[in-house]
């Protein structure tokens, strides 16, 4: 096996933590080896470590071993170039969020000022502007306090009772009135927490409605005490990522494509219509036309969709995205026609 030159003891206890945070057991041999020391040496450089706040665990063994237990306390932290450079864009890149931009913000300068010069010229070059989805801004961020209870019961296993609203609960006046209004308390298992648009979501079981159900996290209060524990159920498909996004699409969760999808010729560029596909597929078919396959939670909403590119629109199919031209085509025209206000 390779091993490593002889160094300082400063640089050798970062070499030693760097091999300790492998999350393995190294027996006192392997890392006398791999670090060019004595196993002597490799105990005393484990004594320093645990006075500088690591906890290291020693287990017995035909020569010892050494294994880096999570501690109670937060140590130095020791990362590579590309992990620090990830870490401060990760942090810039939330800076901007509502409910965590500030501890963001304070966690990037805390890292920064440990850095040497070469990696904080990198990152100070670094400029990240966040922004939020269209259609979002009047999204209401999701309490770090409700976020952090929401993980714990879900690591838990614990049923969880809330309140339940139509407004965030930074947006209720009066919480009591508001609990009122909301009706009896939702109870739930609670599965996971999924960031979707800029929201917040807790995917849950629903236990009076027995079925999965998605709640925006800004809208729910945490009811106390929490429940009894359970045996979590299993996401159907056992993919949370593709359940959440076909329910968030109108499907079952099964799939997570669009349960209405169909395809267009459009007189236009492609390169006009790429722009405003979203998740669509456009195909070049000359200068001036193209293919456009997208999808929609419903034939109207599609067909609606479709009509927004002001173009001549020739259907290739199916024949469900026809018909719902031809119905929206009946509504526009009596819309057209109709004067005056609307009679009762």
């Amino acid at each position: 096996m390779k091993t490593m030159a002889p160094q300082k003891t400063s640089s050798r206890l970062l070499a030693l933590l760097s091999l300790l945070q492998a999350h393995r057991d190294w027996s006192g041999d392997d890392l006398a080896e791999r670090l060019d020391i004595t196993p002597r040496t490799v105990r005393r450089d484990i004594d320093r470590l645990r006075e500088l706040g690591y906890p290291i665990r020693a287990f017995k063994g035909p020569s010892g071993g050494y294994r880096l237990d999570a501690g109670s306390q937060l140590p130095p932290l020791l990362f590579d170039d590309g992990q620090a450079v990830a870490l401060a864009l990760a942090l810039r890149s939330v800076a901007g969020d509502d409910a965590i931009g500030e501890d963001a913000a304070r966690a990037l300068a805390t890292v920064r000022q440990v850095m040497p010069p070469r990696l904080r010229r990198r990152v100070d070059m670094l400029r990240v502007t966040a922004v939020r989805t269209p259609g979002n801004d009047e999204a209401s961020p999701a309490g770090t306090e409700v976020l952090m209870e929401l993980g714990r019961v879900i690591r838990a296993r614990e049923e969880l009772r809330f309140d339940y609203g139509t407004e965030p609960v930074s947006a209720r006046a009066d919480p009591a009135q508001a609990a009122a209004d909301a009706g009896p308390p939702r109870r739930t298992q609670p599965h996971h927490l999924v960031a979707w648009r800029g929201r917040w979501y807790l995917l849950a079981w629903d236990l009076d409605r027995d079925d999965w159900r998605t709640f925006r996290v800004d809208r729910l209060r945490p009811r106390t005490p929490t429940g009894p524990r359970f045996t979590p159920r299993e996401i159907p498909g056992g993919d949370v990522a593709v359940f959440v996004t076909g329910r968030f699409r109108g499907t079952d969760g099964s799939s997570a494509d669009w349960p209405c999808r169909g395809q267009v010729v459009l007189d236009l560029p492609a390169e006009a219509v790429a722009p405003y596909a979203q998740d669509g597929i456009v195909e070049e078919l000359g200068p001036e036309r193209c293919r456009l396959t997208l999808g929609s939670w419903s034939w109207t909403g599609l067909a609606a969709t479709l009509g927004h590119f002001g173009t001549a629109i020739h259907v290739e199919g199916p024949p469900q995205l026809t018909d719902a031209f031809a119905e929206l085509a009946a509504r526009y025209a009596s819309a057209a026609a109709s004067t005056g206000p609307a009679r009762a």
